[in-house]
C-alpha cells in the first residue's frame, strides 16, 4: 500500500468518524453527552481537514471549479416554485 491509498484511508475513516460523532451529537440525552460528542466532532472535523490539505499539497486530492451553467443547472433543478 503506497502513501496516498493509506492517506485515503484515513481520509475516509475520519470522514466517517465525523458523521457518528454528528449523529452522537444530536441524538444525545444529556448535556455532557452531547458536550462529549460535540467536543470529538470538532477535534476530527481539524485532523480532517489537516489530512485533506496535506493530500491536497500533493496533488492527491483535486477538485474542479464549476462552471456557471453547471450552477444555473443546479439552481433550476432545486428552485421552489413561485
Amino acid at each position: 500500500m503506497n502513501d496516498q491509498s493509506i492517506m485515503e484511508n484515513l481520509l475516509l475513516t475520519t470522514k466517517g468518524v465525523c458523521d457518528l460523532y454528528l449523529h452522537g451529537a444530536i441524538e444525545s440525552g444529556t448535556q455532557n453527552v452531547h458536550q462529549a460528542f460535540d467536543s470529538a466532532l470538532s477535534d476530527s472535523l481539524a485532523m480532517q481537514d489537516a489530512i485533506y490539505q496535506a493530500m491536497a499539497a500533493k496533488g492527491w486530492y483535486t477538485t474542479q471549479q464549476a462552471d456557471e451553467q453547471q450552477l444555473w443547472q443546479v439552481r433550476q433543478k432545486f428552485a421552489r416554485p413561485n
